[in-house]
């Protein structure tokens, strides 16, 4: 018999709907079984693409041995960490807490009010069972002693991450930006590009900065280890070099061999990152990654309804990779007399190009100039025969079957991926990268908002759910700001502006100037968390800051100056001491001390204008205009011939009609 997460919308909670533990989903029914009968409960979470999760769920919870123990002693508790990271933001800083570690599955223990006593996340079968049994055991015989680590652990959680509140006026200059990029720079790779470390995660907000930083400051550390970066990440085993789109991360230090999973939040935000780094340096294996990406996005993740699926699974017939790796002897056979060239460009090898035996995951070591030369080919043939080898190889692997998806609809996620989409637009005025980000954008408004203003987090079959979080107002609002510049049509900015001021009026805190991750509409958990750090995903409070400069120049609005100019102020102590994770915080901070761009374009010729103009990199603007507009910026812009205006802290150059003279006013 199923149980009760049978009548979940998360394909990750349904993954375990026939398990034998007692799975409930997060609610008020488990959590008053606990108390009414003074249980444990594990707080067991994860996400359907996690590999691990699906191991231990393999060994311990589709076990009916295991299964008994954990339903005598507990209530487990089954949550999907996208559809709720409010509580996985809690638990998961209980086990790093305890353990100095996280990840997923996380699995905590806690009292029967939530609070957490134990954690860790991925456990052995053997280990598991013993840790089922000594918990139930110290329960009954020691509850005063689990309590007391209970509260000491609960308070940790709810200081963790509380900031000072700094009351001067702050002044910037470059020198913070000199101090925040010192230390940094020890830690990159000028070998393999990223961070000296294994495993790699992409970390476009990392990259983006340092791209801004190159391109304003000219600073050639900055420069070469983005340009790097990118380019391994392009040619490694991380991006499917067949497909389209990138993996999460690579488990080694040189981009090969990834866990496989695809994250929707990932690729989106690497199209914003490819899109402006072909713009900065005119790479054409940029171009090719967006173009690659994007078809993947709207073949394999893009709904009926025009919304972005979440995610595809590592696995394929219960192995991470399958889909997605080659024999040698395959590729021979379905190549013929091209074989040779592929496998030389991709590093296949008999013997295999990873640790398992015969197993090759594509990926590029050599300049395609160089295997070209040895193969006697103009690289136009070279490209040529690649490109057919790709496609058969791609229509090959489509008869493979395929790993799962994970076709729920997050707000955050997509709106992560309407920006990518219109930088990519701003690239490249492809009509079609424009059409996909307007039909998601409004698929949002159809499907996800409330009557209230507020917004559903997650959509599936035809329903929204959940109260969105903080990162879903923050990101949304941030992809509005971008179909706006796309488009010229002020209702975008006007949405994005509701949904920052709903987040003042509901997730303000008035004592720290920051922003809950939660809403004061939301339950009360044990704790109400910030999420002030930048990660794989920019921090929610970050990106907040970010959009209310733009609202507040976009509006001549001093109240949205005042608040992001706060918050900044609040979290700059601490970006020098930890670059990598307040890289967006760092971008506003270098925006403060070096000003930005206001471009207004006006007249009838307003868009081929604008498209002229996003051919630059130009990372310290924003752009408005049309034939008309009621933005205080644009008052007095209408003159009747197409004019394009270049300001800076509200002094504007004299209007010019070409975008060379312009620009002459941008690149002094």
């Amino acid at each position: 018999m199923p149980n009760r997460l049978i009548h979940s919308s998360s394909p990750y909670l349904l993954q375990h709907a026939n398990n034998p533990v007692d799975w409930y989903p997060w609610g008020e029914e488990a959590l008053t079984k606990a108390k009414t009968e003074n249980k444990l409960i594990l707080v067991s979470i994860g996400y359907s693409a996690c590999h691990w999760c699906h191991v231990m769920e393999h060994e311990s919870f589709e076990d009916e041995e295991v299964a008994k123990l954990m339903n005598l002693f507990f209530v487990c508790i089954k949550i999907d960490r996208e559809e709720r990271p409010d509580i996985d933001q809690i638990y998961m800083n209980a086990v790093q807490l305890m353990t100095g570690r996280g990840g997923w599955p996380l699995n905590c223990f806690c009292l029967p009010d939530q609070r957490p006593i134990y954690g860790g996340t991925y456990f052995p079968k053997k280990d598991w069972k013993n840790l089922l049994t000594n918990l139930a055991h110290f329960w009954d015989t020691k509850p005063d002693e689990a309590t007391e680590y209970a509260v000491k652990l609960t308070e940790g959680i709810q200081q963790a991450d509380k900031l000072a509140i700094v009351k001067e006026h702050q002044v910037y200059s470059l020198k913070n930006i000199e101090d925040t990029l010192k230390p940094w720079k020890r830690l990159f790779d000028f070998s393999e590009g990223g961070h000296n470390r294994a495993p790699k995660f992409p970390m476009p907000n990392n990259w983006a900065f340092l791209m801004k930083t190159a391109h304003l400051l000219k600073d050639e550390a900055a420069h070469v280890i983005v340009r790097l970066t990118l380019d391994k990440m392009a040619a490694g085993g991380i991006y499917d070099h067949l497909g389209g789109g990138f993996a999460r991360y690579s488990v080694d230090g040189k981009w090969h061999i990834p866990h496989f999973e695809k994250m929707l939040y990932d690729n989106g935000q690497l199209l914003s990152l490819y899109a402006d780094a072909y713009k900065w340096c005119k790479e054409e294996r940029y171009k090719e990654v967006v173009y690659e990406t994007v078809a993947w996005l709207k073949r394999e993740m893009t709904s009926p309804e025009g919304g972005f699926y979440s995610a595809l699974d590592a696995d394929s017939e219960g192995v991470e990779g399958k889909f997605y790796t080659w024999h040698k002897t395959e590729i021979d056979e379905l190549l013929g007399t091209n074989a040779e060239l592929f496998n030389t460009y991709f590093e296949i090898t008999a013997e295999g190009n990873w640790e398992e035996e015969e197993i090759n995951n594509p990926w590029i070591r050599k300049e395609k100039e160089d295997v070209a030369k040895h193969f006697g080919l103009a690289i136009d043939d070279f490209n040529s025969k690649i490109k057919q080898a790709k496609a058969i190889l791609f229509q090959q692997r489509s008869t493979r079957v395929r790993p799962g998806l994970d076709d729920k609809i997050l707000t955050s996620w997509n709106a992560l991926t309407i920006k990518g989409l219109c930088d990519a637009y701003k690239a490249f005025a492809d009509e079609e990268f424009k059409s996909l980000a307007l039909n998601n954008a409004q698929f949002i408004l159809k499907n996800l908002y409330k009557e209230s203003g507020g917004l559903y987090r997650t959509y599936k079959d035809g329903k929204a759910s959940i109260n969105a979080f903080l990162d879903d107002y923050a990101l949304l609002a941030e992809a509005f700001i971008s179909v706006y510049e796309i488009t010229f049509d002020e209702n975008w900015l006007q949405e994005a502006k509701k949904l920052c001021d709903f987040v003042v009026n509901h997730f303000h805190d008035e004592e720290s100037g920051m922003f809950f991750y939660t809403s004061d509409e939301d339950e009360a958990l044990i704790a109400r968390k910030y999420e002030v750090m930048d990660n794989v995903i920019p921090a929610s409070n970050s990106v907040l800051a970010c959009n209310f400069k733009k609202l507040a120049i976009f509006y001549n609005c001093q109240n949205y100056q005042h608040i992001y100019q706060h918050m900044l102020k609040t979290v700059e102590p601490h970006i020098k001491s930890y670059a990598s994770a307040y890289s967006n915080w760092a971008s506003l901070l270098l925006d403060e001390i070096q000003g930005s761009f206001e471009i207004a374009i006006t007249g009838t010729d307003f868009e081929d204008k604008r498209k002229e103009i996003e051919k630059y990199y130009i990372p310290n603007k924003i752009i408005l205009g049309g034939e008309k507009g009621n933005l205080p910026l644009l008052q007095d812009k209408f003159v009747g011939d197409t004019r394009i205006f270049v300001c800076e802290n509200k002094t504007c150059q004299l209007p010019q009609s070409e975008v060379s003279e312009a620009i002459k006013q941008i690149f002094k």
